[in-house]
């Protein structure tokens, strides 16, 4: 490139110059693209096991294969890619694994309500056929999630790409299952699960959702001492005791007594319990074992029998008029049957109270007593919290830890078993004799035998990802290379529900070794106001409405900025916007910088205050990045390169360094490349596809993708330098400010002349960014200003219409002085001062301090003024 000449720099503004290089203007769409099909086809996310570069791993999360992306995604996503494209320009082999979820409940939907398009249940198609459809479908429509994570611009390794029914983790899933079942871990028993009467399947807990919705709590009468409150008063019919607190004076002689249980005319008996809260209610509980969870336990413990009162969709069959009613229909009925027979001691409506609902189609879960399979976590779940305990794995922020041993000191026992079609088949067969068989992957059940019709709880396989992704059960190379995985990436919303499965599943298959070293844990994302995202509020932000519209690189940049960990995410399109023009910035500068001669070669010895200072600044910022990066801390690590790119490097390096190239400075090109190559290798985790663009065309190089992360260099590092500058920058910000002050315009020349301190080669420096013109033969100042030991004495005559600029002072100045009058009233107001808030006193003595300090300013500026 030939260097244009000096004159013509000294003319040129930032952006308003062309390069055949680059566009005038950063266009995301002709970017975005074009890099990322390159970046696949050169194979820079593939993983190579036998290399002998140290390893860095994590896996993606699996969306559900009917998902799409949504801007908890992004956040997600954007985390993960940012750590694993800086862990591979720090030269480890790096693994960053992606796949899907077969994500049982919501898929069988999705099939099903395609099916009744056409007339059809699956009942209609029969299982295999149904399975089959839903092979189709998700190989036509499943998974457009994962062309959507390249828009984002993951790098993710998709050779490696996985999905929880293939055949692999089918294998695996089966391998543990049967592994587990032999050592004693699983069994079928019959328990309270939550049940959805619509999908017709147990749920884990984490496909319920819990809401505060309305409804009615009813107090009923059993007998003349016994009255107990019910939110669900259809279940009063499958009633086999009442329970009370064994140390409750009030009914201690009640115990091992029975009562008549209304409607019914069965007698139960009342038993005494510690699980009773003799402080809540009447002290009374009813006590219904196929029907709820807690008074199930009531009933395995005083050996009550279970009365089931409705199917499985949810309808009564309790004998008696209720019968064949659903059970919303009976809950009126009963209360009615029971107003009438006298026994309603009061009712209240509406009654909030928390409600759990199916999360795939939001009806009313309902709890019941079924025969299901189930997963004996207790070893489990120690090994689990020992490992984060001991330090194998680390929970961060460290302050999330109580959360998970909140939850693996008191798990329950994990029902595995689903009641659907698509999803793994549970490997046990039952003989005509009653006998029942495990089936491992290489084994068959005997002729004869009929298998399990249930499926496992999705939760099941995915617990299996961090090592059956790698080749499990199987001692692959992926497997020895990349287990246990780095870090896991995931919101803290399931660190109860995934996290702990995947510890308790890693550690039993993998010998003590926990699936990853980290869990980085990050919130969820919210509105600039910090409400939650939702449809009814119409706050949702579409992640890939904003790719199309701002770029993936500022939507990224937009989630990372705010990504402190653990902590939830605010948003919103105005700071995408902003994000959008940081990349437009930086777009700028760089083809500035390239049209100035800036160059990527070896550092010269002899450099200016400010070469040197920029890359002393450099240093510390390469530092403070890294710790940011090891800490989680994507908010801290984009705030610092957006400061440091923008402010430092934007809007002082460069116009100091269009100075310096101007005066012949060779040396500063060369210092213009090296910090602008490093910046772009420091922003490209967070912003990867325009830094692709510009570190090629600054460098030369092949990709950023594969460029080293730069490291600090302590002999660059000097703080008289910094020093200097710092005074250079304090000087022009006020003289700028002082200017303004005086009504001169930004690009007015006007005489001056500097003393005190000596500003050494600086001293052109601060003319040239401060407009100011040498001193000549009969210069007479008008204003003068001492900055840090230097005087800057300004001749003003003949630059200001000093007669108007006299008179906007003093309107000015009246103006700052009826404040002052006003808020000194208000603070000499005992009446005032007795009665208002401490924050709003702390307010207005504020307002006094900035109104004295206005006052002093601009009777400062007219004294400053020449005589008109």
């Amino acid at each position: 490139m030939s260097h244009p000449s000096a004159g013509w720099l000294l003319a040129t503004k930032l952006g308003c110059v062309t390069t055949p290089e680059l566009p005038t203007q950063y266009t995301p769409a002709d970017v975005e693209t074009r890099s990322y099909d390159r970046w696949v086809s050169e194979g820079y996310f593939q993983a190579d096991p036998g290399s002998s570069r140290e390893p860095y791993s994590l896996v993606l999360p699996p969306p559900n294969v009917t998902g799409v992306l949504h801007i908890g995604h992004a956040l997600d996503h954007s985390i993960q890619d940012a750590l694993s494209r800086r862990a591979r320009m720090q030269g480890k082999e790096t693994l960053w694994l992606p796949g899907m979820d077969h994500a049982g409940i919501a898929t069988q939907n999705v099939v099903e309500r395609k099916l009744g398009g056409e007339g059809l249940s699956r009942h209609d198609l029969g299982r295999e056929a149904f399975i089959e459809r839903v092979w189709q479908w998700k190989e036509q429509s499943g998974g457009a999630i994962l062309g959507q994570m390249r828009k984002l611009g993951d790098g993710v390794d998709w050779s490696r790409e996985r999905f929880t029914m293939d055949e692999g983790l089918s294998r695996a899933v089966q391998t543990i299952f049967k592994r587990l079942f032999d050592d004693g871990l699983i069994y079928r028993a019959e328990r309270i699960i939550n049940w959805c009467v619509r999908c017709h399947t147990a749920l884990s807990d984490i496909e319920v959702e819990h809401s505060e919705d309305e409804g009615e709590l009813v107090s009923i009468r059993y007998s003349d001492e016994i009255v107990v409150a019910t939110t669900r008063a259809e279940t009063m019919l499958g009633d086999t005791a009442v329970a009370v607190h064994p140390s409750d004076e009030r009914y201690a002689h009640l115990i091992g007594t029975h009562v008549r249980l209304p409607l019914t005319g069965r007698s139960i008996p009342v038993v005494g319990d510690e699980h009773v809260d003799p402080e809540f209610g009447t002290g009374c509980v009813k006590v219904t074992p196929a029907h709820d969870p807690n008074d199930f336990e009531i009933g395995r413990r005083h050996s009550l029998p279970s009365v089931t009162v409705m199917d499985d969709r949810g309808i009564i069959t309790a004998h008696g008029p209720f019968e064949g009613l659903d059970r919303f229909e009976a809950r009126p009925a009963v209360v009615a049957a029971l107003r009438a027979e006298g026994r309603i001691v009061a009712e209240k409506r509406p009654y909030l109270h928390s409600v759990g609902h199916c999360s795939r189609c939001k009806t009313v879960v309902e709890p019941r007593l079924s025969l299901q399979w189930f997963v004996n976590v207790s070893p489990l779940a120690k090994a689990a919290g020992d490992a984060v305990r001991d330090g194998r794995t680390r929970i961060h922020p460290p302050e999330l830890a109580k959360r998970y041993f909140d939850w693996v000191d008191d798990m329950h026992d994990w029902c595995i078993s689903r009641q659907l079609w698509w999803g793994h088949r549970i490997p046990v067969w039952y003989g005509p004799d009653g006998e029942v068989v495990c089936v491992g992957p290489d084994e068959s059940a005997p002729e004869g035998y009929t298998q399990d019709p249930d499926v496992l709880d999705t939760w099941f396989s995915s617990a299996l990802w961090p090592f059956s992704t790698l080749g499990w059960p199987e001692r692959t190379p992926d497997l020895a290379r990349f287990y246990p995985t780095s870090v896991l990436v995931t919101g803290y919303d399931i660190l109860f529900f995934w996290v702990a499965r995947m510890m308790m599943f890693g550690l039993y298959a993998m010998e003590g070794q926990p699936p990853f070293r980290v869990v980085a844990l990050h919130g969820m994302v919210r509105d600039q106001y910090g409400k939650k995202m939702s449809k009814s509020f119409g706050n949702v932000v579409d992640p890939l409405d904003w790719v199309e519209r701002f770029g993936a690189d500022a939507t990224r940049f937009t989630l990372l900025r705010g990504a402190n960990p653990g902590a939830d995410v605010a948003v919103s399109e105005e700071w995408a916007g902003g994000s959008r023009n940081f990349c437009n910035k930086i777009w700028n500068a760089i083809r500035f910088a390239l049209m100035n001669g800036a160059t990527v070669g070896e550092l010269p010895a002899d450099l200016t205050a400010a070469d040197r200072w920029i890359l002393s600044r450099l240093q510390h910022v390469i530092a403070a990045a890294d710790a940011g990066f090891e800490e989680y801390e994507f908010a801290k690590v984009s705030d610092l390169l957006y400061h440091f790119a923008w402010d430092e490097v934007c809007d002082w390096y460069l116009e100091l360094a269009k100075i310096q190239i101007a005066e012949g400075r060779e040396g500063t090109r060369l210092v213009l490349g090296h910090v602008l190559d490093a910046l772009l290798r420091l922003l490209h985790p967070l912003v990867p596809f325009v830094t692709e663009e510009l570190w090629r065309a600054v460098t030369g190089g092949e990709s950023a993708v594969v460029a080293a992360w730069p490291t600090a260099d302590p002999r660059y590092t000097d703080p008289a330098a910094e020093a200097e500058i710092i005074a250079l920058q304090e000087l022009v910000t006020e003289v700028r400010r002082f200017r303004s002050d005086q009504g001169l315009k930004p690009g007015q020349r006007v005489a001056a002349r500097l003393s005190g301190s000596p500003l050494g080669e600086s001293e052109n420096a601060v003319r040239s960014l401060l407009r100011l013109e040498p001193a000549t033969e009969g210069f007479t100042p008008t204003a003068r200003l001492a900055v840090g030991g230097v005087t800057v004495e300004i001749d003003t005559a003949g630059a200001i219409d000093v007669v108007a600029e006299r008179k906007r002072l003093e309107k000015d100045l009246a103006v700052a002085r009826k404040e002052a009058g006003q808020v000194a009233a208000k603070l000499g107001n005992e009446q005032f001062m007795a009665k208002a808030p401490d924050e709003v006193v702390a307010k207005v003595r504020g307002r006094a301090a900035q109104a004295d300090e206005d006052i002093a300013r601009l009777e400062a500026q007219l004294a400053a003024l020449p005589s008109a």
